[in-house]
């Protein structure tokens, strides 16, 4: 006698496995939650294009209340103006824009366009961004009184720079400025360091990747910033943390990253920007030892005729 599986004798059972899900049924929020994780990048050049529904979530300016343009992967593809891209994606946000990283492609038009197209600005997020200027920042710093965070690395900024943001951005409380490390202990510098010492006593967090700053620099820190809970001196060798500095630094800070701490989990190039050879027993001030033991411790364009035609030049031509 024979006998059938439960799938050959339940008709019902056959028509639910043989359905397929519509992904268009997905609940507008998780369909747009999942587009987030794109970045703002992948959403403009492709995603938007998939289907009508898609694109409606694509132009909500709850989409871009954050704007990540740090796709690397796209930095480097000459067919596009990433710059009219970015404008672009700040025009969709419509004013609400809260957060946006720029890599490689900052100017200073770009950087006057952010500050324009909102007043609620809390982090901004800029990476080799040397078209950016100097000056540019006594004007915009006074366009971000909302500013919490703020990541300028491998960049233009000078000391009269960071003291018009301190003074402009007194919800200042994360600063990353990081520059490109060298390995010269001759070469030294406090102008930075006691700007910010001067001018942003509310940071908790700083990170001075490669910074040039002596112990001079660091105390002033230390007593300009007294509710600092995280600081990062990767690659700083000028700074000395034996004896009562490196007490001191133990006892004020939660987060301490020594200047000859590990680098991996550092983003960006930690490379030493320099030619000469150096002996790597010679720890510049700094070892563990000291701190340990002495101290004890295809292209980018909306060509359907839709009202998007007016970007068709993100191209290059």
């Amino acid at each position: 006698m024979s006998s059938s599986s439960p799938s050959s004798s339940n008709p019902a059972l056959n028509s639910e496995e043989s359905e397929t899900r519509n992904w268009l049924d997905l609940p507008r929020d998780v369909t747009a939650t999942i587009l987030l994780k794109l970045g703002a990048i992948e959403i403009l050049n492709n995603a938007q294009r998939v289907c009508t529904q898609w694109r409606s979530i694509s132009n909500d300016p709850i989409m871009w209340r954050t704007i990540d343009m740090s796709n690397s992967s796209y930095i480097h593809k000459m067919e596009f103006d990433l710059g009219i891209m970015c404008r672009h994606a700040i025009d969709r946000s419509r004013g609400n824009l809260v957060d946006i990283s720029v890599e490689e492609f900052g100017t200073d038009d770009l950087l006057n366009y952010i500050t324009d197209s909102t007043s609620h600005l809390h982090r901004l997020h800029l990476v080799s961004c040397w078209d950016i200027s100097d000056e540019v920042w006594n004007v915009v710093s006074e366009k971000l009184p909302l500013l919490e965070e703020l990541d300028i690395t491998i960049g233009n900024l000078s000391k009269d720079a960071l003291e018009a943001i301190g003074r402009c951005c007194p919800l200042l409380k994360s600063l990353k400025f990081n520059m490109q490390a060298y390995k010269d202990p001759h070469i030294e510098c406090d102008e930075e360091a006691v700007a910010i010492a001067k001018t942003m006593p509310e940071l908790r967090h700083l990170q001075l990747f490669g910074n040039k700053l002596t112990n001079d620099g660091l105390l002033a820190i230390l007593d300009g910033c007294p509710h600092l809970e995280s600081l990062d001196l990767r690659r700083c060798f000028n700074v000395n943390l034996g004896g009562s500095l490196g007490r001191r630094c133990a006892e004020q800070i939660k987060d301490l990253r020594i200047p000859n701490a590990p680098t991996d989990d550092y983003p960006y190039d930690a490379e030493f920007d320099t030619d000469e050879s150096f002996d790597d027993d010679y720890s510049y001030g700094m070892s563990d030892i000291d701190i340990l033991s002495d101290d004890e411790y295809e292209y980018y364009g909306f060509s359907d005729g839709s009202d998007y035609d007016a970007y068709d030049d993100f191209l290059h031509v």
